[in-house]
């Protein structure tokens, strides 16, 4: 019998790259306080991912599988959330500008119907920028862009033509490692897109 799949991030970028693998999932966000007790960036997010996927599979009775996923920005080490205003976002992309960084994203995966992790993982990827002018750096604001968006920039919208290049996986900067994730399904025993019937392609 094939297990559903939850996604508990209403992330639309999230939902996105899901969906390009074909996958057929519902959505149910998790609402509660993200909190980590961890400092090195792809521990904050396998630990925030799991949160998630925790939350929503202790509330929900389906057989199914929960997915959760969490994206940081770090630069040195430190990171970069979501900025809370415009001259927060300023100082990001100020600092981000002209350098490189790293994207960490967390997945896990929770059986609904044990309880059980079946996957947690980060992915990272090293993301270099072009130098930014302080004007196009406040226009870009002005977008509303970099409001949602960890570090305060999107790899896929306006911010793409800075990007000088990456090391790693692209999906993993955009929010979710699509391939890696498939691959360490694959390892605990499950083929999502054998599951989905979705294997011939």
């Amino acid at each position: 019998m094939r297990k559903k799949l939850i996604l508990a991030s209403a992330s639309p970028r999230r939902k996105e790259l899901l969906s390009q693998m074909g996958l057929a999932f519902s959505v149910c966000p998790a609402q509660g306080e993200e909190k980590s007790s961890f400092q090195r960036p792809e521990d904050v997010v396998k630990e925030l991912a799991l949160q998630k996927a925790r939350e929503i599979a202790d509330q929900t009775a389906e057989d199914a599988y929960v997915i959760g996923s969490d994206t940081v920005v770090a630069l040195d080490g430190k990171i970069l959330g979501k900025p809370a205003d415009k001259e927060d976002a300023f100082r990001m992309l100020s600092m981000l500008q002209g350098a490189a960084h790293m994207v960490y994203t967390g997945v896990a995966v929770v059986d609904a119907g044990t309880k059980e992790t079946v996957v947690n993982f980060a992915d990272g990827t090293k993301v270099s920028m072009y130098p930014m002018t302080e004007e196009w750096i406040r226009g870009y604001i002005e977008t509303g862009e970099p409001m949602d968006k960890a570090g305060a920039y999107a790899i896929q919208g306006a911010c793409s033509v800075w990007i000088k290049g990456i090391e790693g996986a692209y999906a993993t900067v955009v929010g979710f490692p699509t391939a890696r994730f498939y691959q360490e399904m694959l390892k605990a025993g499950v083929d999502l897109l054998e599951q989905s019937g979705e294997s011939e392609r």
